[in-house]
């Protein structure tokens, strides 16, 4: 393999403890450095380095939370996601350790990479590039201006939202690749892929999509704006597909998570606040009440008694919302047969229950 690992006795039998070259990733204060070129140490084993060429038997380290990669000529032909110490063998085939990025590293380099030599010898050109592979957190977005979503509850709202994002280099093969080619390039950060003309293009292009993500997911999912914070790994996965053309494929990078606030405007405040007003109303109504009729005449009642015509033009509302409500709940015996007919008083005419056996407005008996 192209790389072993230092640590194992194979490793040592081949180099012993003389390693003609060193590779380390250098460190840097510059914000949002992703892609650094491996500095070279001569040891005492290399006698007469060759510039541009990594001599066999040298060691290259690998810290936590980088992936490193051999470019021969713009090509990648050594892969190392995994941390520790390797000892480069150019004599046998190229040695893949993908850590957790998974096996799409491979199929990566066997499309992108592939060893370059001239007679049997290495390139003229080998360079160790390192990438940062953690995710980077802390990248604000918002909206620029208000856009109006539509909400499965509430219908059209105007909003505005703004939060954070997270995402990582998933594939470093693409990003090297894509970025570097044949540029002898030896620090690249965040900004000098993503900013063109001094504008950002990795968040505008975020807060673009960002949008697009939060009315898919309102749609499919049937979630009213004021619970889409609850949504975070559906609207992840969202910007994912979004953003695939544009960063995936061409970067190498996904979004690893997403923190979303997001607030109606004051009119449409306002419209909500007074649907949920309602609602609650009649919920709790009609949970006190037990029956349609009892709340629609309790209805009657207070209007009547609000009634700015007077008490009669009240209660004639009254008498219209209890037999609204008499309605509902005699709709209930549908198929049934038909209410037995009251009987009138022989002696004063006034109407009483089938059932009645005396008179309730002048007592006569009922034979």
């Amino acid at each position: 393999m192209g790389l072993i690992l230092a640590s194992l006795s194979a490793a040592t039998k081949v180099v012993g403890d003389q390693f003609k070259e060193v590779v380390k990733c250098p460190a840097s204060d510059q914000k949002g450095v992703i892609i650094q070129r491996g500095v070279v140490e001569h040891g005492s084993g290399n006698l007469n380095p060759t510039e541009g060429v990594i001599s066999a038997g040298s060691k290259i380290i690998v810290p936590q939370g980088m992936a490193m990669m051999i470019v021969e000529n713009g090509r990648v032909v050594e892969f190392s996601a995994e941390p520790g110490e390797f000892i480069w063998d150019n004599s046998s085939e190229p040695s893949i350790f993908t850590g957790k990025l998974g096996k799409s590293i491979i199929d990566s380099i066997k499309t992108i990479g592939q060893r370059i030599t001239y007679g049997g010898h290495p390139a003229k050109d080998q360079r160790v590039y390192y990438v940062n592979i953690k995710t980077i957190t802390g990248n604000a977005f918002g909206s620029q201006q208000p856009e109006v979503v539509a909400d499965p509850l509430y219908g059209s709202v105007e909003v505005t939202y703004n939060g954070e994002f997270s995402f990582r280099v998933d594939d470093p093969v693409i990003l090297v690749n894509g970025y570097i080619g044949t540029n002898p390039v030896d620090t690249v950060t965040f900004d000098d892929i993503f900013t063109n003309e001094g504008e950002n293009q990795l968040k505008s292009k975020f807060a673009q999509k960002i949008s697009e993500a939060i009315a898919r997911v309102m749609t499919e999912e049937q979630v009213p704006f004021n619970l889409i914070q609850t949504k975070k790994s559906a609207i992840t996965d969202v910007m994912n597909d979004l953003l695939d053309e544009e960063w995936r494929e061409k970067y190498g990078i996904i979004v690893d998570d997403v923190s979303l606030r997001i607030n109606a405007s004051e009119e449409a405040k306002e419209r909500i606040a007074k649907m949920d007003t309602n609602y609650a109303t009649t919920k709790r109504m009609s949970e006190l009440y037990g029956s349609a009729k009892e709340y629609a005449a309790s209805q009657g009642l207070l209007n009547a008694s609000e009634n700015a015509n007077g008490a009669m033009g009240g209660f004639v509302g009254y008498n219209m919302a209890a037999g609204a409500g008499q309605a509902i709940q005699g709709g209930a015996v549908a198929g049934g047969a038909a209410q037995p007919a009251g009987k009138k008083c022989p002696n004063c005419n006034a109407d009483n229950k089938a059932t009645a056996k005396f008179c309730a407005e002048c007592g006569n008996q009922f034979e």
